[in-house]
């Protein structure tokens, strides 16, 4: 048995997510989660919202709420969307927690000891109306390349070109927007991630071959590029405070740092917020710190591509700077977009369809299983409610769902109550028990390969290998000359509705657990499917009492399907 620990992206925290963001981190990561767990691996998976930065202090501003009062609701309120749809996070934890800030102040301290820590000046836009200075995000203006007139000063959302405060055209503070501003010099400490260049390049070199090409070809394009000093602190009052028994001065200036140095310790410091719940049982350094068995833990990450950077090299140079033996990534899974009929999905926006209104209208595992079957892997992918339709329809209504409904309905009605006895196997039944076995092991190969459109591709043609056996015998007729067949057949298929109970779980875990309800067993502890048991189809004996489950999956109808185009628009903007 291996241990396996296992994060996706945090979500920040302004804001309820989009599609897009679930099916590039979280959704994969506990599909991947599910299935090793059912395969008999010790799993960790760690996940929590990212409360620091200036879009914190934005949004809570805008509810008129204090920034830690209104990060506590959208962690809450978050959770409660994650909870929606399933996701089995062993932790979700909080940026913000005790936890996050001692150990990013560790590291902090480590990194400067070691000479990767550095305290410049800088110049930086000064507000007079609001007495501080300004982050980049808390500077608006009109962006010089496309003439956008709310852009950041970070960046455009318009043309997404990136920006600096300097930049804008107009400038104006996003807190009291006030066009009194100054430039002004103060002190800020910079990673020196150009000392650590070589060293990053020498551990992506041992572990990049592995990930997949996205992964790796943006991480290697950033070292190509050179790996430059990089700001750590700004001058906000929520965040991770500097430590004032290394950086007094900075410390009474009150900075805190940065949002991107602190929000991938967080992984971190979550495991430690888990292991502090029950700390008799739970070790925290065992999954991180090498001496203490970390060295044994098979460590995967789940991202879009844009947080490929973070995670592939600033996070790793800082690991690399503290000159402890923390656990690094071993395997990089990331994504490509998910569109919204070939546009982006904005969370500021509100373009697109965001999780919550998408469990209003439908259960989670629709939502679940298409998402997962038309993953963003090898290039982006676009939702359009059309496809949507015709795959909840094809693959959960028809090829899923109609299955177990007719076999259990025509097998109540026929024999009763009890999963029926019949005759001996025969042909068809072992040919039929090697086609299962067979696709059985492709999806297995896919889910450890985490390669999950394929993985879902084997999974539907499990449940359409079911249908096939059903048109071939027939009960319906068989039953009118060969009752005792016709009993085979049905209780083969029941057998075959159990298998589907438990393979099915990683992608559509509360259908799963219907169909596995459907069956009174007296001991039903199957975790997984063996190739011998997916031949022999036995795991559900006959005089089984069963029922007849309500329909696990309703088809989407033409004016469901007008209704929502008209709720959240029918193309991009």
């Amino acid at each position: 048995m291996a241990r396996h620990l296992i994060t996706s992206a945090l979500p920040y925290i302004n804001g309820i997510k989009h599609l897009g963001n679930m099916v590039g981190s979280m959704l994969p990561a506990d599909v991947y989660s599910r299935y090793l767990r059912q395969r008999g691996h010790d799993v960790l998976y760690i996940c929590a919202t990212d409360e620091h930065g200036t879009p914190a202090e934005l949004a809570a501003k805008e509810r008129g709420l204090p920034v830690a009062e209104f990060c506590a609701q959208a962690h809450d309120a978050q959770k409660a969307v994650y909870d929606g749809f399933e996701l089995a996070f062993d932790y979700f934890g909080r940026s913000s927690s005790p936890q996050n800030r001692e150990i990013t102040q560790h590291f902090a301290r480590r990194l400067n000891e070691n000479g990767f820590i550095e305290e410049r000046a800088i110049r930086q836009v000064y507000s007079p109306t609001d007495g501080r200075f300004l982050p980049d995000r808390y500077v608006e203006g009109t962006c010089p390349h496309c003439g956008y007139d709310k852009a950041r000063g970070d960046q455009c959302e318009n043309c997404t070109r990136v920006l600096d405060p300097t930049d804008l055209i107009n400038p104006r503070s996003a807190i009291s927007g006030s066009t009194d501003l100054e430039v002004r010099e103060t002190k800020h400490l910079f990673l020196l991630q150009s000392k650590l260049q070589h060293e990053v390049e020498a551990w992506i070199d041992e572990v990049g071959d592995e990930w997949p090409q996205l992964a790796s070809s943006i991480a290697r394009k950033w070292l190509t590029e050179g790996l430059h000093d990089r700001a750590i602190t700004r001058d906000l009052d929520w965040g991770v405070p500097v430590p004032a028994d290394t950086w007094p001065e900075l410390a009474a200036e009150g900075k805190v740092f940065y949002v991107w140095f602190d929000a991938p310790i967080e992984y971190i410091g979550a495991t430690k917020e888990w292991s502090d719940q029950d700390p008799d049982n739970r070790d925290w350094k065992s999954w991180w710190y090498e001496p203490d068995g970390a060295a044994d833990v098979r460590y995967t990450e789940f991202m879009a591509k844009d947080n490929v950077p973070f995670h592939t090299v600033m996070f790793p140079a800082t690991e690399l700077g503290i000159r402890e033996p923390w656990k690094k990534v071993d395997y990089v899974k990331a994504f490509n977009w998910l569109t919204y009929y070939g546009g982006k999905f904005s969370t500021s926006q509100k373009r697109g369809v965001f999780t919550d209104h998408a469990l209003e209208i439908l259960p989670a595992d629709y939502w679940r299983y298409f998402l997962i079957a038309n993953a963003p892997e090898s290039d982006d992918s676009s939702f359009t409610w059309e496809h949507f339709t015709t795959t909840v329809n094809k693959d959960l209504a028809d090829t899923l769902g109609n299955f177990v409904n007719r076999v259990l309905s025509f097998s109540k009605k026929r024999f009763g109550e009890e999963v029926p006895a019949g005759a001996a196997a025969g042909e068809p039944e072992a040919k039929l028990g090697e086609e299962i076995a067979s696709l059985l092991a492709e999806y297995e190969t896919q889910m450890e390969a985490l390669q999950f459109r394929k993985a879902a591709a084997a999974l539907r043609a499990l449940w359409s290998a079911g249908n096939s056996y059903l048109e071939e015998k027939a009960p319906w007729l068989e039953i009118k000359t060969d009752p005792e067949g016709a009993a085979l057949t049905l209780r083969t298929a029941m057998n075959l509705i159990h298998l589907y109970s438990v393979v099915s779980e990683p992608f559509i875990p509360a259908s799963s657990a219907a169909m596995r309800a459907a069956f009174a067993l007296p001991a039903d502890t199957a975790k997984w499917v063996t190739a011998d048991e997916a031949r022999t189809l036995s795991s559900v004996p006959a005089g089984t009492p069963f029922t007849v489950p309500p329909v696990l999956f309703a088809k989407i109808t033409d004016e469901d399907l007008e209704s929502y185009k008209e709720r959240f628009g029918g193309a991009s903007e």
